[in-house]
């Protein structure tokens, strides 16, 4: 995968800028998962700690990791969110050790392509625990070419339909559901069976 790293001074504004409905794909995301009873949480690209900042309020005492590939943006998060465990790790990388009762992500699986996601969804599976939930918000690729909004590069952005990324998440084991979705935006909530089968 291509790298790049935005700049953490100019993040917000760019999202603001490049995603207009940021702060509702935000507070959707929050709302996702803010009824999962969570004591353990793993973020999948925190950023600059937007959707961990949301994600703490609702469970103050959880205790959150957090991974991301860039040094910059992980200084930036441990200045908004000092108490996670922020570790520099790509999304193709190991995640950390589980059992987590919730993984977050916003904005940073589209970057994988399609086998990538795939291989990242078995993987969130296997550090989830039973009854644990992952919730994904994310770029996605409209059913109407009209609904794109969201600036896609089409090497480091690699967004896929709603419908596969949903069958993958099946494909993994996971019953997945879609919450909320706007033009080319989308959160889904996938949980882990409390039993195989």
């Amino acid at each position: 995968m291509t790298q790049w790293h935005w700049d953490p001074e100019t993040y917000l504004k760019n999202m603001l800028e490049e995603v207009p409905s940021y702060p509702d794909l935000q507070a959707q995301t929050a709302a996702a998962a803010k009824d999962v009873p969570a004591l353990t949480i793993l973020e999948l690209g925190i950023g600059t700690g937007e959707t961990a900042k949301r994600v703490l309020a609702a469970h103050p005492d959880a205790r959150l990791t957090a991974i991301d590939a860039s040094e910059k943006m992980i200084e930036r998060a441990r200045r908004v969110v000092p108490q996670v465990d922020l570790r520099l790790a790509r999304l193709e990388d190991p995640l950390p050790d589980g059992p987590f009762d919730l993984v977050v992500s916003a904005l940073a699986v589209h970057h994988l392509d399609g086998p990538g996601k795939q291989d990242l969804f078995r993987r969130v599976a296997g550090v989830l625990a039973p009854g644990g939930t992952f919730v994904l918000a994310d770029v996605v690729v409209p059913e109407r070419e009209e609904d794109v909004v969201t600036p896609i590069d089409g090497v480091y952005d690699r967004p896929d339909r709603l419908d596969d990324q949903l069958a993958w998440l099946r494909a993994a084991g996971l019953t997945a559901e879609t919450v909320w979705s706007y033009k080319d935006l989308a959160v889904i909530r996938a949980t882990r069976p409390l039993r195989p089968g």
